[in-house]
């Protein structure tokens, strides 16, 4: 499944995004996750947790999906922060 992650900041880390799409509960087990399952940063396998993801990068993550970060523009709305569409 193909989604769209919307930042409201510049960048996010890929902790913090395992946590905001649900994939992980806590942001301290991001690093156990990473460990055990394998996650595509623009088709390179990626372990660290603070990895910068900026606007244009693929997130792949084999049975959660693929996610396309985009910048949030002006015209977005409060309830549209970091919707997954």
């Amino acid at each position: 499944m193909k989604e769209k992650f919307k930042l409201k900041a510049e960048y996010i880390t890929l902790g913090q995004f395992l946590k905001e799409t649900m994939i992980i509960s806590s942001g301290g087990m991001a690093k156990w996750y990473l460990r055990e399952n394998a996650v595509f940063v623009d088709g390179e396998l990626e372990t660290r947790r603070g990895r910068k993801l900026y606007a244009g990068m693929m997130i792949e993550i084999p049975e959660e999906g693929t996610f396309f970060m985009e910048k949030m523009t002006d015209e977005s709305s409060e309830d549209q922060l970091n919707e997954i569409n």
